[in-house]
């Protein structure tokens, strides 16, 4: 047999290059007029037959699950080389002879060659099984004997491969085609992306609906610019020069904590200090709370909000600032150095064309803004529903970018920054330990400490996306909950 050869996990790589489905399809159509007949095919096959036996090495009876189309080609082909290393593949197939298109037709006449085994029915016990049913074609929901196959491979406690993309997962927005798509978790779930890697691999449902992404270009190089990056690690120093002093790293000052949500704010501040900003100040809006936020952290200088300086310093505002904030903002919007705008400050402008006005202007006078809003706020803003941000993240996140000229982050499972000056990039950090209120206030502080030590507001706003979601990636099971206070403690 021979090795797995090209295909690699998608990890510990600073950045991958994304592309969009008709990308894809553009990508294969010159590739094939170079090569000879079916050889896309045959690689997909074997590469996937090849992981099949990576992750599930003791399997021997090996269920595939094949669609009538090239997706399902793909998995025939898997079966031929799974056969012939005398394992047991079992194919139900949804294709007619003489019918679909001619690479699978190919594919099928060489399973039947090898003696392949196929059924009309799931095999009662089986060792691992391959989804093959529908890749990045896929327009509707599954139906039918599909859908009751697509169901067996979401309930299912045995691995599952899925070829090129989970069956009725959309490429492009990582949504699922359709309500009743099965949405079973399995921690033994795998995706072999081939050709490209796709965006709704990463983002959206696409992080729970993949497991564990694999990689193979199938020998073809790729020389179109992506639609957008993936960005797996970052590359930090460790060090600081000895001259350093905390003058070199930048001042931020946080703007919120109205009467009751005077937590979010200091979190803020707390996350932007061991982010690595030089000076903290906090312009806390609830008065009766600045005495206890200085003592609980007596590095931060509290302040109140009209004592800020924002012409000097990095500006977070929002968290926890409720209805009052939007008095604050005409001042912060047109003053601030370099701002960050979060929570209620987003819900503020949402409903005010004038602070839209003044937001939008600010990129003409060369001051960078960097919004950080939940689906909700991004439906605001967008002037839409929650469901219509969701519907296409990567769509959203780069019109609000596009309409007010900023760096945007869409928080979520898959978060994306976007800018109106390049690709965006699908952040591949964080897990659900960050569904816990608070976090974002977290992030928002960090974007701030980040953007006070970087040039780059994007590649900063990008280092600090990742360096939140790692905290969780990295947060011990056997320890303490992770809770905001804990993340802000714990960023760096």
């Amino acid at each position: 047999m021979k090795t797995l050869g090209l295909t690699q996990r998608i990890d510990n790589q600073a950045k991958w290059p994304l592309h969009s489905v008709a990308q894809t399809r553009s990508i294969e159509i010159q590739a094939q007029a170079t090569l000879p007949a079916y050889t896309l095919m045959q690689r997909a096959g074997l590469a996937t037959a090849q992981l099949a036996l990576a992750i599930a090495p003791h399997a021997q009876k090996i269920w595939i699950a094949c669609g009538p189309g090239n997706n399902g080609g793909d998995g025939l082909e898997a079966a031929v080389h799974l056969q012939t290393w005398s394992k047991q593949p079992v194919v139900t197939w949804l294709g007619k002879d003489g019918t679909g298109p001619a690479d699978a037709q190919h594919a099928w006449q060489r399973a039947k060659a090898a003696g392949v085994a196929f059924a009309q029915q799931i095999p009662e016990q089986f060792d691992l099984a391959i989804d093959a049913l529908l890749g990045i074609g896929a327009q509707r929901t599954p139906e039918g004997t599909m859908a009751q196959w697509l169901e067996a491979l979401h309930t299912t406690d045995m691995p599952v491969l899925c070829v090129d993309m989970p069956t009725g997962l959309n490429a492009n927005t990582g949504e699922w085609l359709g309500k009743s798509t099965s949405r079973h978790a399995n921690a033994q779930r795998h995706t072999l992306s081939l050709l490209t890697l796709k965006p709704g691999l990463f983002t959206a449902e696409g992080r729970d609906a993949s497991g564990h992404v694999w990689f193979n270009q199938l020998g073809v190089e790729t020389v179109q610019a992506p639609s957008a990056w993936l960005q797996q690690s970052i590359n930090t120093r460790s060090n600081r020069p000895h001259s350093s002093h905390k003058g070199s790293f930048g001042d931020v000052s946080v703007i919120g904590g109205a009467p009751g949500m005077s937590g979010a704010a200091a979190l803020a501040a707390v996350a932007a200090l061991h982010g690595g900003a030089g000076r903290v100040f906090v312009g806390v809006m609830d008065a009766s709370a600045r005495h206890a936020i200085t003592a609980a952290h007596p590095p931060l200088m509290v302040r109140a909000p009209e004592d800020v300086e924002p012409q000097t310093s990095t500006v977070v505002c929002g968290c926890g600032g409720g209805a009052d904030i939007h008095a604050l903002l005409p001042h912060v919007i047109s003053s601030s150095k370099q701002l960050v705008l979060d929570a209620d400050a987003l819900n503020a402008i949402a409903s005010d064309t004038s602070l839209q006005s003044l937001l939008k202007k600010r990129s003409t006078r060369s001051k960078p803004t960097v919004l950080t809003p939940h689906p909700l706020e991004a439906a605001r803003l967008l002037n839409c529903t929650t469901q219509d941000v969701q519907h296409n993240r990567l769509h959203a996140a780069q019109q609000l970018a596009n309409m007010y000229q900023c760096v945007v982050v869409l928080k979520g499972s898959g978060s994306i920054i976007a800018s109106p000056h390049q690709p965006p990039v699908i952040n591949g950090s964080g897990n659900a330990l960050l569904a816990t209120a608070g976090t974002g206030d977290v992030l928002a502080g960090l974007i701030g400490a980040c953007i006070a030590r970087h040039e780059d507001v994007f590649e900063a706003t990008c280092h600090a996306v990742f360096a939140h979601g790692k905290v969780a990636n990295d947060w011990s099971s056997t320890g303490p909950a992770l809770d905001a206070a804990q993340l802000a403690a714990s960023v760096r």
